[in-house]
């Protein structure tokens, strides 16, 4: 270990009643080893220091308890503020990785579903706002589906055509359809929503990931690493996984659809939370970035460079529409069976 970042070290754990007896190295987290266990001592910027703190304590306050606890200095400090760094303790726990991957998943999303119910709170809207960032939005994506429209009849127009936008003629269709699919419920929800005051908002994590969430030697699932933590909407959580989950070659994931509904089973989505989630989730920005970036010649990629990149983001593409149908299938049947329960009894 640096003989200054270790002095650093030294000097914050002054801040904590510990004998220290050895430390390990690991870039950001130190591996303290002392005669009261062991602890990970770690720095993060002071800028997300302050929301970091105050989300955790409103967990503990609430009765989530399936974080990792983060000690208190001895003057009662939770960070400990050095050489324009912020430290904070905690115990070191280990990732016990052992058992199904799909099973860890489920068990991390109830947990999540779990901090998320303990941490609701409805916050008010200026309606005003919300309906300005609902024009924004569909004149952006409408100047989006004017482009490909635009582009589409411009390729095709030409004798020869490059590898990109032959490749781009091919996927035009599906690309537009996931666009216009999005903009339908960007459309839905605001009309659901246009009228109300209030939004649903939990704490939410901000970097949900199994790397992020450990297990103890009883089985229990913590918590770890909420600086990236806000108080949002609950798909601020969900989609950001969901999404890289599909960015991988051609597949099938059923086990997003899983994921998401065993959530769903213990923290129920309201419609408007669900539609503006469908928006979101089905918009094909990823493959309308790499179509522009194409066209305004950002970047210095070659031809093959721009074709395997737009090979790459209709894979994303179609991985996405896969869940997003998946999704529009279990919500529709829902909704017939709500409706069905409703309709007089013959």
């Amino acid at each position: 270990m640096p003989e200054n970042s270790h002095a650093e070290t030294i000097a914050v754990l002054q801040q904590y009643a510990l004998h220290i007896q050895y430390i390990e190295d690991f870039g950001r987290v130190k591996k303290i080893y002392s005669d009261r266990g062991v602890f990970a001592l770690k720095s993060i910027s002071p800028h997300v220091g302050i929301d970091f703190i105050r989300n955790v304590q409103t967990l503990y306050q609430r009765g989530y308890n399936r974080i990792v606890p983060i000690y208190q200095s001895k003057d009662g400090r939770y960070a400990v503020l050095h050489h324009n760094k912020l430290y904070y303790l905690m115990p070191w726990l280990e990732s016990l990785e052992s058992g199904e991957r799909d099973v860890r998943h489920k068990q991390m999303f109830r947990e999540l579903a779990r901090m998320h119910s303990l941490s609701i709170k409805e916050i008010e809207v200026d309606k005003e706002d919300r309906e300005a960032h609902y024009e924004r939005t569909l004149q952006a994506w409408e100047a989006q589906q004017e482009f490909l429209d635009e582009w589409i009849v411009s390729c095709e127009k030409k004798w020869y055509m490059s590898p990109t936008e032959m490749m781009f003629c091919v996927y035009y269709n599906d690309i537009s359809q996931a666009l216009k699919y999005s903009i339908r419920k960007f459309k839905e929800w605001f009309e659901q929503t246009k009228e109300e005051e209030k939004v649903r908002t939990v704490v939410t994590h901000g970097k949900v990931s199994l790397k992020h969430f450990v297990s103890d030697n009883r089985g229990y699932g913590y918590f770890i690493n909420f600086e990236n933590s806000r108080v949002a909407p609950p798909h601020f959580d969900i989609l950001p996984f969901l999404v890289r989950s599909m960015k991988t070659f051609p597949i099938q994931c059923n086990d997003c659809v899983d994921w998401l509904y065993n959530y769903i089973r213990y923290f129920p989505l309201k419609e408007d939370e669900m539609l503006l989630m469908q928006s979101y989730l089905a918009y094909p920005g990823s493959a309308l970035d790499a179509v522009k970036n194409y066209v305004e010649r950002k970047g210095n990629k070659t031809e093959l460079d721009s074709v395997k990149e737009l090979q790459r983001q209709y894979w994303f593409l179609k991985n996405v529409e896969y869940v997003v149908m998946k999704i529009e299938e279990i919500e529709n049947q829902k909704k017939a069976a709500a409706k069905e329960e409703q309709s007089p009894q013959s």
